[in-house]
């Protein structure tokens, strides 16, 4: 949400201004590269590379050079100049070479003309254009001045004192009234950086000018031509006669002439600014536009080709310069974020997970991005750090990043122009990075930067950038009285190096969990050798200790009974041996059965779960004698599964039962089943003593018990037994509890699957 503000006034505007399409669309069909006529300080003719025939000429041409001109294709360059004159003849040698361009100077009865060529398809264009005789002197003082400059451009460290010299410099080359440094943003708005004027003209520092100033296609001519003056924007564009190109019968293509016609648009569009001339350097950067020299007067003023050369070197000179500062500060950045991200992957190195190796070194985290919060998403997990979104709002967020499929990075610095969701946490979430960190999962790494609520103060009201009249014509906004903006929903932009950062600690994250996984990978290979190993010595021994306590039990027995007259104390103890030797049978019997369960292969088939149900409430009526007990038996769905084993689950699970409610009154055990899509559920609740969830875990481990030994008899290993039958099975084992309020244990088991069985794994 915008919020602007203009005297006595308060609207709602979007986040960057932006123009209606139609008219976006009126400027981008404008012809401004075939415009059909020259600025009149100048004149072209377009000449046939073979014979230097005239085939098209601006109507002025005659006038300029103060020769006659015929407009119909009978004339060559030598009858207008005169034949073997030095214009000709380096034309001619111009024409049968291969550059591209061409620039000299010539005496023309007696008047010198600043000559410049271009080679194109539709033929040598020249342009002409009187030398100002006063400009002859300035060549010392030209190069002084552009000398005096490199040396002290050193001092100027930073972009904003280079910006602020340079403007000084070309106001002093040109003697334009102001002179503007102009830099795009992101979005190809402008922002005046620096400023020299003489009082003239009112300052336009720090003020923003929308990108539908100057249309996209605009800006690729100032890429491409560097350099373009209007001497006066009142000025009457003189025609080219003919006006279809010979050649080929197009219009003349004249991107590349200095005196190329500029768009009547453009030129209200100045004279509304309350500007008469003129003159605009591009500042062009690998390639692409960074911003402009913008010079203008309030009265109509020529610059002659001297100064302008003189102005177009500056330019190229500051724009190496400004990139060797900005690379140069890139650099320093990327260093120092890099030597962040060193010091964190080798924390990382030294943790038992990364995510957690991230939340303990917190700081190091956010500084890598220069982040005011971070999260780490993985399985569904979420840890965060500092200034971070709701849990709900990063989960919401990583699907959606999965439903784009970013594979590499994302970054924006306005959240909600993406995601409109992201509007609810602009607070904390208006800038965005994140990295995705597996190809199967939605996991990610993410920054989050806040809104920077600022205000933005327009050269003019940006809504009101342009518009038609009654005929249809284009035409540009007339006030550029200073209107300020309230930005919100919009945090401070990442930085070229602040995006490398996170693309590098990606490569050493995904580096790291691949690492991670090959030793895990090692390490449970190992421990899979140790099982078989574990288990193959624990059925050996459970084997071999059977027969022993089975002896001592027996034998014991024999001797209580040929020694019937034993003293009280002595049959006290034969009794204990008794029962400790049948307890110790127990257990090995129990160990026994524990460790052949990763030595059996599972018999799969239709287990119907009611029968099976029906045999254990027998089985423990035996054992049970008349304790009564409320059972609650409901609907048992069938299950797919080895019979013996996933009735052996079911029994220890209702024994359980039954053992920890004994002390209910009445004990009450309630078994039920519930079929579902791909698997089916098995329930066994109880009323009995209940545990405490914090010690959920131990449940299902080996001699791992929360009650005491004295109050409820057992091996410890009936649990653990279960839960191994249950995940040779591919099921799942939950336990859910509260003390003294009972206990529910609960079961699931796939269903048959079409084509093969889970079980059998």
């Amino acid at each position: 949400m915008v919020t602007s503000h203009s005297p006595g006034n308060t609207d709602i505007a979007p986040d960057v201004p932006s123009v209606p399409h139609d008219l976006l669309d009126q400027c981008a069909r404008e012809p401004i590269r075939i415009p059909g006529g020259i600025q009149p300080h100048g004149a072209v003719a377009v000449l046939r590379p073979e014979d230097l025939v005239v085939i098209q000429a601006s109507a002025n041409l005659g006038a300029i050079l103060d020769r006659p001109v015929a407009f119909d294709g009978s004339q060559t360059l030598g009858d207008l100049v005169g034949p073997r004159t030095a214009l000709e003849n380096d034309v001619r040698l111009w024409a049968d070479g291969n550059d591209t361009t061409f620039l000299e100077q010539y005496q023309i009865d007696g008047r010198t003309f600043h000559v410049s060529g271009q080679r194109t398809s539709q033929g040598l264009i020249l342009e002409f254009e009187a030398f100002d005789e006063t400009e002859r002197g300035r060549s010392t003082s030209l190069y002084q001045l552009l000398r005096d400059f490199l040396d002290n451009s050193d001092g100027l460290k930073t972009v904003a004192d280079l910006s602020a010299g340079v403007a000084a410099e070309v106001q002093t080359l040109t003697g334009f009234n102001r002179v503007l440094i102009y830099r795009f943003d992101e979005d190809w708005n402008g922002t005046v950086i620096a400023e020299k004027g003489d009082g003239t003209l009112p300052s336009y520092l720090d003020l923003r000018f929308p990108a539908s100033d100057i249309p996209a296609q605009a800006r690729e001519l100032y890429r491409t031509n560097r350099l373009r003056l209007i001497p006066t924007a009142t000025y009457r564009p003189e025609p080219l006669i003919p006006a279809l190109c010979p050649t080929d019968g197009a219009p003349l293509d004249m991107s590349f002439v200095a005196l190329r016609s500029v768009s009547p648009v453009h030129l209200e569009y100045m004279r509304n600014m309350g500007t008469a001339a003129s003159l605009s350097i591009s500042i062009v950067i690998d390639g692409q536009l960074w911003g402009l020299i913008s010079c203008h007067h309030a009265q109509p003023r020529h610059v002659g080709p001297q100064i302008r050369a003189a102005c177009d070197f500056l330019g190229r000179i500051v724009a190496q310069q400004i990139a060797a500062r900005e690379r140069a500060a890139e650099i320093d950045e990327r260093l120092q974020l890099k030597n962040i991200e060193t010091e964190l992957v080798a924390h990382l190195a030294r943790a038992p997970g990364f995510q957690a190796g991230l939340v303990d070194c917190a700081s190091q985290w956010l500084a890598l991005t220069n982040s005011a919060g971070a999260a780490v998403v993985t399985d569904g997990i979420v840890l965060a750090a500092g200034k971070a979104p709701p849990i709900d709002s990063i989960l919401a967020l990583v699907e959606w990043l999965r439903t784009r499929n970013v594979d590499q990075i994302y970054a924006t610095s306005t959240l909600s122009a993406d995601w409109p969701p992201g509007k609810d946490i602009a607070g904390v979430a208006s800038g965005v990075i994140a990295i995705p960190i597996s190809r199967l999962h939605a996991s990610f790494i993410l920054w989050f930067r806040p809104e920077v609520v600022q205000t933005v103060r327009w050269g003019g009201d940006p809504r009101a950038a342009k518009a038609t009249d009654t005929a249809g014509r284009l035409h540009p906004r007339l006030s550029f009285e200073a209107w300020k903006q309230e930005v919100r929903e919009r945090a401070q932009p990442w930085r070229s190096a602040e995006l490398l950062s996170a693309a590098d600690f990606r490569g050493a994250i995904i580096n790291f969990v691949l690492q991670r996984a090959e030793e895990r990978a090692q390490l449970t290979e190992e421990l899979q050798r140790s099982n078989k190993e574990l288990e193959a010595f624990s059925y050996s021994i459970s084997h071999d200790l059977r027969a022993p306590f089975r002896h001592i039990a027996g034998y014991a027995e024999l001797l209580g009974e040929e020694e019937p007259n034993l003293k009280a104390l002595s049959r006290h103890y034969l009794d204990g041996i008794i029962a400790a030797a049948l307890s110790a049978g127990e257990l090995v019997d129990d160990l026994l059965h524990f460790s052949q369960l990763g030595r059996t292969n599972l018999k799969m088939s239709r287990i119907d779960m009611t029968k099976v149900m029906a045999e254990i409430r027998r089985s423990l009526a035996i054992t049970e004698g008349q304790r009564p007990v409320e059972w609650e038996i409901g609907v048992l769905p069938p299950a797919w599964g080895d019979t013996t084993l996933v009735r052996q689950a079911l029994f220890n699970l209702v024994d359980n039962a039954l053992k920890y409610s004994r002390d209910a009154t009445p004990p009450r055990i309630k078994v039920w089943g519930q079929d579902r899509p791909d698997e089916v559920l098995y329930c066994v609740e109880d009323n009995g003593v209940g545990f405490d969830m914090n010690y959920a875990g131990k449940l299902f481990q080996v001699f791992q018990r929360l009650h005491r030994q004295e109050d409820f008899e057992g091996t410890g290993i009936g649990l653990a037994l279960t839960k191994r039958i249950i995940d040779r099975h591919g099921g799942t084992l939950e336990a859910k509890g509260a003390v003294g309020q009972g206990a529910a244990f609960s079961f699931t088991l796939p269903k048959r699957q079409t084509g093969g069985n889970r079980g059998h794994a």
